[in-house]
């Protein structure tokens, strides 16, 4: 199989391509389009790197910089409908990936996605612990040499999005590290995963410290005053680490809406679904069985009370269910 062939069978020379991630792109987001655009320009497609949200976490702009990988936001490049558009690490159709202005032609994912019919190419694989992966056999498959550049940039995003190996890791992880490891800037990808928040940041952790409720085996805290969602999930995780902690349900308001950002380190309390029973009827939430994240548009609809004791029902009722094998 090739999929990367089978890709460029749709890109028409006569037309702009984008690479969009989605629009809070994380290490693994920018890795992958990096990746990809190389990819593409090897065989003479040009494309260009674009998002419609915010670059938050200063570990990633540091990537951005170091790299010198051409990123851009997407109001700062004008699009027409003919244009053609490959999203990267998200889906058309997802509420975190903006439908822009232009046609929507493929689409390479590892979440847990419904694949949409209206696209001409997919590339879906949820098994995969990271999109890096996916981009890793990109290369593998067209006998293209990894540049160390790039090769760094998919190994963070890698070590990132498998929180170092421990999460989701399939067999196709493994062999990306593998290679990755040999051709990246290893110094620079660890300093990279050492220095992931900021002292100001420390305020949050002080913050669910003081304010986080832990009982049956789960975590929870409301961010009132807001916390951008990529430091959410590294939260998430540092709360995971608490030994009386296999599942994590954080959530913040922002802008007028509130984010959420869920983490599991036991089968039974898929993330994924948790979500989305969670927010159904007032938002909408996905991702993966031990880590997904979702997002209620209009704070007005979000109850704090009725969420925790919706959430602290549900997990209940699964671990009886579990604990009678069902």
């Amino acid at each position: 199989m090739n999929e990367l062939a089978d890709l460029r069978t749709v890109l028409s020379s006569r037309n702009r391509i984008f690479i969009q991630t989605h629009n809070f792109p994380d290490h693994d987001a920018i890795a992958s389009a990096f990746a990809l655009q190389y990819l593409l320009e090897k065989r003479e497609i040009p494309g260009t790197i674009i998002y419609a949200g915010e670059i938050q976490r200063r570990s990633l702009i540091r990537l951005i910089e170091e790299l010198a990988i051409p990123v851009f936001r997407e109001a700062n490049c004008p699009r027409t409908e003919e244009d053609q558009i490959v999203i990267v690490d998200g889906c058309k159709g997802n509420k975190n990936v903006t439908d822009l202005i232009g046609d929507e032609v493929a689409v390479i994912d590892h979440h847990n996605v419904v694949s949409p019919d209206e696209v001409a190419y997919t590339d879906i694989r949820p098994a995969y612990g990271a999109c890096s992966t996916i981009m890793h056999e990109y290369f593998r498959d067209d006998n293209i040499e990894i540049p160390r550049a790039v090769a760094t940039a998919l190994l963070t995003g890698l070590l990132v999005d498998t929180a170092l190996m421990t999460r989701g890791v399939c067999r196709a992880d493994l062999e990306a590290y593998a290679e990755l490891y040999v051709r990246a800037d290893v110094p620079f990808v660890n300093s990279l995963l050492r220095n992931k928040i900021q002292q100001k940041e420390l305020a949050f952790y002080r913050y669910v410290i003081e304010n986080v409720r832990v009982q049956y085996g789960f975590a929870f805290c409301y961010f009132a005053e807001g916390c951008n969602q990529n430091l959410l999930g590294i939260i998430g995780d540092f709360l995971l680490g608490l030994s009386e902690v296999d599942f994590v349900f954080l959530c913040a308001r922002n802008n007028g809406a509130v984010n959420f950002s869920v983490r599991s380190e036991v089968p039974y309390w898929n993330a994924a679904a948790v979500i989305q029973q969670v927010l159904q009827g007032t938002g909408f939430g996905g991702g993966h069985s031990d880590m997904a994240g979702g997002l209620i548009e209009n704070h007005q609809l979000f109850d704090e009370g009725r969420i925790f004791r919706q959430l602290q029902d549900l997990l209940q009722s699964k671990r009886r269910a579990k604990g009678r094998g069902e």
